[in-house]
């Protein structure tokens, strides 16, 4: 399901960006802290920041750039996920 939305990223917490399989989105860190973003095979919640992108305040992607393309090394990367050791927000836009 499409969506253009911002998601508050709880402290420590791994938030599912995305509300389906995606291919492609634009994300943008809107907090003031640094996010991991992180993508997977699947909408099961990452366990750790291994392999994850450090993006700080105002950083992010367009959806020209595919999950395939961030995260190589993911075998059908097609969620995302958010973590914010002190908590942040992130706008996210998919179709």
């Amino acid at each position: 399901m499409a969506q253009n939305t911002t998601k508050t990223v709880a402290a420590s917490t791994w938030v599912q960006l995305t509300n389906d399989d995606i291919a492609a989105a634009t994300f943008q860190n809107n907090g003031s802290n640094a996010v991991f973003i992180l993508a997977t095979p699947d909408a099961t919640d990452p366990t750790s920041t291994s392999g994850a992108i450090r993006y700080n305040p105002g950083a992010g992607e367009r959806s020209t750039v595919t999950l395939a393309q961030l995260f190589p090394g993911v075998t059908t990367p097609v969620r995302l996920f958010a973590y914010a050791p002190q908590g942040g927000q992130v706008l996210i836009s998919h179709a």
